[in-house]
């Protein structure tokens, strides 16, 4: 052993039972450790039984060994957790040898294995009303991560770093039992960002005195994107791609241009969303604002079934769709009269698996129909007759908060890209672990904690949950102690403008709603919490996941916005899910925003190479050429031709049904067999509805 321990960093003491641990270190390193046993002597304390640990046997040394290895030591520590009488009995023996020893802050868990690991006020965490070293705290978060589930690298990441920021494990395994320490589940914060925009005076944009009179009443200066948009030709007839966060004032910018035109007899103004529920919203804002200087119509998408579309007045001037209402009209032949502007909402839909591809056909089988009346109305006016059929050039007006690409996605629709990056208020994102036992508790917990507090605005916090099920938005909102409502489309329109009117109000402190209807709904929240991260059985994108949290927070009302994500460990909501909803959390939170690209399977293709037919005939290679993703024209029109669903370039009767009613191949399929063998129209529903399920 001599040659061993030639030389010694540190000789570490520590008391355990009647006896000291001893601990000898070099570089850093442990060489050996040992038990000590003191005896009383004439002179005072000196080395008894001096044994070294060798596994879990012991090898018995001459005492007088102990005293060469302190006199060798650099330095000799006694831990702090060592009782005053032992450190005293300690510092006598030590004396006798003219041995001097520093009492140090330790870890005692360390010490007890026989390791020497110093506490500073940087390293010491506070665990049980004592203080222990990082590794240790990390393996007592360890043994408690593991009765919660197999936590994905990101979150166990998350844990260990608050663990050494806020140096307490009691915080963080409180955390993992759904408490919400604010300090402990604050991921981070969003600025604000204001960009320096000079902002255009209302009073100088020149419009139709019908819609400058109220853009007067209700603003000074327009917003920096709707400046922007100005500045770049928005009031000039320019296409245009307007990328900016939730609630920077994007809609305005097609209200103003749309209207303009109306009223200036350039053609009517189409203003289309992905949902019904945004459409009717929409169409109620627009009524309520514009419904005195023009007529106001809505065109939601017709029944599959029966189109007797009775709210519909083509001869509108403002009409207000969703993307399968218009689409629909289209392809059944409607009349939309003359269109003079058209603005699409959530264009970033184009990205979207499954209604992706019909917003890339709607976009070129309307600009299709619209070119259409310009060449009627050149030809009428030169035969002098324009006065039925007068029209402008179309323009084209699409609005996003999340694209991430968004000068190719303007270059593929040709339209001028007018991005900004401003968002109004800062918004605090949270994350918090809980099973899905403990979700309702923590909602209910920060639902009250908002609409208990008034922004300097004077307005109460209000909360947006989203949920991935209808039947949950139910659960959700029976069970919170204050006031709140399910809101979904099952809902009947009655309800849903209910539960609109009641958010304004303030008389609701929640609203549990689907994902699905994220996109746009005007509620105007302070708090968004997302008590699942998954859309049905898949889960968020970036894109979804920024539009939801988008929704906190509004200038007018809040200081700030917050977000919290209720994440379950190793949790999913559908067997098909690789991913678990603590992995896709910091996914999220980490994401990028993916670019918007449209992509076709032979069906989609299919699908939308039969609507063109169907709206273009002979022309659908030229509908199809310009749509943003690429469509394989020749493969599809075989296949129609296969299917029978083409004959030419002219739609069948059984083509001219399919694509009437937005059918795929396999479904028009699944149809037609259940029909040929005479089986229940309820039973070929049912089979239809199971295989979308799976």
């Amino acid at each position: 052993m001599s040659k061993q321990v030639a030389r010694v960093d540190t000789l570490f003491l520590h008391e355990s039972g009647d006896d000291y641990r001893v601990v000898v270190q070099r570089d850093g390193e442990r060489l050996f450790q040992a038990v000590l046993e003191l005896k009383e002597t004439s002179a005072g304390p000196r080395p008894g039984r001096f044994r070294v640990k060798e596994g879990t046997s012991e090898d018995p040394r001459d005492p007088e060994q102990f005293v060469e290895l302190a006199r060798r030591a650099d330095r000799i520590r006694i831990s702090e957790q060592t009782s005053r009488s032992g450190r005293e009995r300690l510092r006598a023996m030590l004396d006798g040898y003219q041995l001097d020893a520093k009492v140090v802050r330790t870890c005692r868990l360390c010490a007890g294995e026989g390791r020497y690991s110093p506490l500073t006020s940087e390293t010491a965490i506070e665990s049980d009303d004592e203080h222990i070293c990082p590794d240790c705290a990390r393996a007592q978060l360890d043994r408690e991560l593991a009765l919660q589930g197999d936590l994905s690298a990101n979150a166990r990441d998350r844990l260990e770093d608050l663990l050494l920021d806020v140096q307490d494990l009691d915080r963080i395994t409180n955390l993992l039992a759904g408490q919400l320490d604010p300090e402990l589940t604050k991921f981070d914060e969003i600025s604000a960002t204001l960009d320096d925009v000079d902002l255009v005076p209302v009073d100088s944009l020149s419009l139709h005195p019908g819609i400058q009179s109220k853009l007067e009443s209700r603003f000074d200066t327009l917003l920096p994107v709707q400046s922007l948009a100005v500045e770049n030709g928005a009031l000039d007839g320019t296409d245009q791609l307007v990328v900016s966060a939730t609630a920077t004032g994007k809609t305005l910018i097609g209200e103003m241009a749309g209207l303009n035109r109306v009223l200036n007899g350039e053609g009517k103004m189409l203003f289309l969303v992905p949902l019904v529920a945004l459409a009717n919203q929409k169409y109620e804002s627009f009524q309520e604002r514009y419904g005195d200087v023009a007529d106001v119509t809505i065109r939601v998408g017709a029944s599959r079934i029966n189109d007797d579309g009775n709210r519909f007045d083509a001869d509108a001037d403002i009409v207000v769709g969703t993307y399968e209402g218009i689409d629909h009209a289209l392809r059944t032949g409607k009349d939309l009269g003359d269109i003079g502007t058209v603005v699409i909402d959530e264009v970033h839909t184009l990205g979207e698996d499954e209604r992706g591809h019909r917003l890339d056909g709607l976009i070129s089988r309307l600009k299709y129909y619209c070119e259409r009346g310009t060449t009627r109305a050149a030809r009428n006016e030169r035969a002098g007759d324009a006065r039925e059929q007068r029209v402008s050039d179309t323009q084209w007006i699409y609005l996003s908060a999340t694209v991430g690409n968004p000068g190719q996605l303007g270059e593929k629709l040709g339209a001028k890209t007018i991005e900004f990056e401003e968002r109004p208020v800062p918004i605090e994102r949270h994350v918090t672990f809980a099973d899905g036992r403990e979700k309702v508790d923590i909602e209910d917990k920060l639902v009250k904690r908002a609409f208990d507090t008034k922004s300097s605005k004077g307005y109460r916090g209000q909360t947006i949950i989203f949920t991935n099920s209808r039947r949950r938005c139910h659960e959700i909102s029976r069970r919170l102690q204050y006031s709140a409502a399910p809101y979904h489309a099952g809902l009947d329109y009655k309800r849903r403008k209910m539960v609109e009117s009641q958010f304004a109000e303030q008389e609701l402190a929640a609203v549990v709603t689907t994902a699905a209807l994220a996109a746009g709904v005007d509620f105007p929240a302070s708090q968004v919490i997302f008590d699942s991260l998954a859309m049905g059985i898949e889960w968020l994108t970036v894109q979804e996941f920024e539009q939801m949290l988008g929704r906190a927070g509004r200038p007018d009302y809040h200081d700030e916005g917050t977000v919290y994500m209720l994440v379950e460990p190793d949790g999913a909501y559908h067997n098909s899910m690789e991913m678990s909803e603590d992995e896709v959390a910091f996914k999220l939170l980490k994401g990028e925003m993916e670019p918007v690209v449209t992509r076709y399977d032979g069906a989609s293709a299919v699908e939308e190479t039969l609507a063109n037919v169907t709206v273009a005939g002979e022309h659908a290679k030229r509908l199809n050429d310009r749509m943003v993703g690429t469509v394989p024209t020749k493969h599809a029109l075989a296949k129609l031709i296969e299917y029978e669903f083409i004959e030419g370039l002219s739609p069948t009767p059984l083509g001219r049904a399919v694509t009437r009613h937005f059918l795929a191949p396999d479904e028009a399929f699944l149809l037609l067999d259940g029909i040929r063998k005479g089986r229940d129209p309820y039973d070929i529903v049912a089979d239809m509805e199971l295989r979308d399920d799976e």
